[in-house]
């Protein structure tokens, strides 16, 4: 079993930043970690993934140079740098483990869940 818990989640004006966090407690050894975000009326969509060693990451386009995943394993600490924040980024984000990194964009390859953390961006 694995454990998430997010953080670091607020309200910001447009073009701020804020930086989330993800602690895993439990039997966090391989995992790969993901964020998601969910705004209201949508589907979870995949925002950034990252390898358990680190040397991999991924990110959606609609993020990709504003936002940055990283991860402190000696810590079981993920974080999610986001800079240049839009309106459009308002959700509620999620970080979630999984063993495929193939998978790493496909929310139902995630084996555990944090219980996510709200962003609210203004214009």
């Amino acid at each position: 079993q694995v454990q998430l818990v997010e953080s670091g989640g607020g309200l910001v004006q447009a073009g701020g930043s804020l930086r989330l966090s993800c602690a895993a407690s439990g039997r966090t050894f391989s995992y790969h970690m993901g964020w998601f975000r969910q705004a209201p009326g949508k589907e979870r969509e995949f925002v950034a993934a990252i390898s358990w060693s680190g040397v991999s990451t991924d990110y959606a386009d609609s993020v990709k140079g504003r936002f940055t995943i990283s991860r402190d394993n000696a810590k079981n600490l993920v974080f999610l740098q986001m800079n240049s924040l839009k309106p459009e980024d308002t959700a509620v984000y999620y970080c979630g483990a999984h063993t495929y990194y193939s998978g790493r964009r496909c929310r139902d390859k995630y084996a555990y869940w944090g219980q996510g953390t709200q962003v609210t961006v203004s214009s």
